[in-house]
């Protein structure tokens, strides 16, 4: 809850604060690697970059900004973090599992993005701003559907 959390930067929630920041990170870094893609011929560069910018970057933006402006319960700092940790984990496995080749590892990065999408919908519920909540909401749904087709042509790309 808002007011019994000892982890805050300024007025945001420290959560918050490493959800926008890595977020934010993973944009220039997808940006980065767009731009080297193409004279690199990079196998999986486009799909990287597009993963990392969408995915990896707007999306965990979108949660943190979500979880702090909508004006919703907020969750414990607790599963804030697992939240913190479940996104860029699962993001780091299925990146890696794509480069690799390993599907196996898709899956569970996959499995692990699950829970963040989760915390996401826990902390933007009862917010005052229902237009943009349920928005939000639909994103996060997006994602959560997303998954299981990623997966499975990760797994038809790759013979798993």
């Amino acid at each position: 809850m808002r007011g019994e959390s000892t982890s805050v930067v300024g007025d945001l929630e420290l959560t918050t604060v490493v959800l926008v920041g890595v977020g934010s990170a993973s944009v220039v870094l997808g940006g980065l690697i767009s731009a080297v893609a193409g004279p690199f011929e990079l196998a999986h560069g486009s799909w990287l970059a597009a993963y990392l910018v969408l995915v990896a970057g707007v999306a965990q933006v979108a949660m943190g900004l979500a979880q702090e402006y909508l004006g919703g319960r907020r969750v414990a700092e607790s599963a804030a973090w697992v939240q913190v940790a479940c996104w860029n984990l699962g993001n780091a496995g299925v990146v890696a599992g794509t480069l690799v080749a390993r599907p196996g590892l898709v899956v569970v990065g996959g499995l692990v993005l699950l829970p963040a999408l989760a915390i996401a919908l826990l902390a933007t519920r009862n917010t005052s701003r229902r237009l943009l909540g349920w928005a939000f909401r639909v994103v996060v749904v997006v994602l959560a559907v997303s998954i299981p087709i990623g997966v499975g042509l990760s797994a038809v790309r790759h013979g798993g």
